[in-house]
């Protein structure tokens, strides 16, 4: 893969908006079928520029505006705000008070960096493919929930460029909700409480909800591979001593005592899962207190950590999709859900290498040039790289909310008996 320098930005992002960016697709899932009047007109876009100059309340009366702004300016990163009541730029016109965010997706962002306190690997911003397993194991925990509890459709997930995730929920009524619900629906998906000098973030109680029972059965499909293996949380007297800090204290002595005897973190899970198990067990004859804490540790070592404030504010901008990671160089490519466990952070293509890409699939471009549309060569162009299955995937899902969009008015229209 061609290397990414920061520097080659200012050459790389004309190529990139004019050949590469689905401006096609991009509109018509922003647009929403135009079934709301204005709805595109509406929506603010903010764009960073070239040293970090940022630039809110940008609006645009049609796709194709965008694209053009897009292609003149070339931003480093474009993020998604929400439909206001009044064009955004043109909110300085507007009466105080009156310039309000109306509807917005609902949006998750979860952060590696978030999970500093439970990953050994790396910190910060880094991410390595040991600690990326976090990010399959949100994605599968968020997105089931979503889908079976909360009876969500359109999901668009999206890799952040760098070291996190993001979800657009695209149905309709959700796009309506109040900040009040939306924050319910975050208080619903969050098990791990408190900030840093929290030592015990999760507290189980029975009875022990679904949510967290389907969420533990995803955890275990990663928990011996991810934590005792990749990140080895019960090798050493000091990384065992920060897992009994989570346990109830009449089970240290024992465990204190037997865990040197094991070979590894794999066995000495086994013991401290069978003696949870066992008050389990004890518990259902009427002997004793089920105590929880192995499912404690897992979700608390484990568990998707969301950013509230970015969920619940209906004006709360996040980055689109295929935007460029100015860092990186990374594109924000939609996740494929059916190849989530396969999918690599570090594969992702790079605007540096799109771009090489091109050049090496384009040698015979300016014989072709003359012969074809820009359209028409655009569409082409991004066919010939390694961006081609992250758009058909973008594609896929714009496509599939249209045609549940036009099966709704079908419905309707057969209810109406307006034939």
């Amino acid at each position: 893969m061609a290397r990414f320098e920061p520097a080659a930005l200012p050459d790389l992002l004309p190529v990139f908006y004019r050949r590469l960016f689905p401006h096609g697709a991009y509109g018509r899932w922003l647009g929403y079928g135009g079934v709301v009047k204005n709805y595109f007109q509406l929506r603010e876009f903010s764009f960073t520029l070239r040293d970090d100059v940022y630039v809110r309340f940008q609006s645009f009366g049609s796709p194709q505006e965008l694209e053009r702004e897009l292609q003149k300016t070339n931003p480093y990163k474009i993020d998604i705000g929400a439909v206001y009541s009044h064009r955004p730029n043109q909110h300085n016109t507007v009466h105080l008070g009156a310039f309000q965010p109306q509807e917005k997706e609902l949006v998750f962002d979860i952060d590696m960096t978030d999970y500093d306190d439970v990953r050994t690997c790396c910190s910060s911003a880094d991410i390595c493919s040991k600690c990326w397993t976090l990010m399959t194991i949100a994605v599968r925990i968020i997105d089931r929930a979503l889908v079976e509890d909360l009876g969500m459709k359109h999901r668009l997930w999206v890799y952040s460029g760098r070291r996190g995730v993001h979800c657009w929920v695209c149905d309709d009524a959700v796009r309506k909700w109040s900040p009040a619900l939306r924050a319910a629906t975050v208080e619903y998906l969050t098990v791990v409480k408190g900030g840093a000098e929290t030592v015990k973030k999760v507290n189980l109680s029975e009875p022990i909800h679904p949510f967290i029972r389907r969420s533990i059965s995803v955890v275990e499909k990663y928990f011996e591979t991810y934590a005792l293996e990749g990140q080895d949380i019960l090798g050493s007297p000091e990384n065992w001593d920060k897992v009994l800090a989570l346990i109830p204290e009449d089970h240290h002595e024992a465990l204190q005592a037997e865990f040197p005897k094991k070979r590894n973190s794999v066995q000495r899970w086994d013991l401290l899962k069978g003696r949870m198990e066992r008050t389990r067990k004890a518990a259902a004859t009427g002997k004793g207190t089920a105590c929880y804490a192995d499912w404690e540790v897992m979700l608390q070592f484990c568990f998707p950590r969301l950013d509230i404030n970015v969920s619940k504010g209906v004006g709360h901008l996040l980055k689109s999709p295929f935007s460029v990671h100015p860092k990186t160089g990374r594109i924000s490519v939609p996740l494929d859900l059916q190849k989530l466990d396969q999918f690599d952070p570090f594969a992702v293509p790079t605007i540096s290498s799109l771009c090489h890409e091109l050049d090496a699939a384009a040698a015979d471009e300016e014989q072709e040039d003359g012969a074809e549309t820009e359209p028409k060569r655009r569409a082409r162009d991004y066919k010939r790289t390694s961006l081609a299955p992250y758009v058909r995937l973008f594609e896929h899902f714009v496509e599939d909310m249209e045609r549940a969009r036009r099966g709704e008015m079908l419905r309707r229209s057969d209810l109406q008996g307006d034939f």
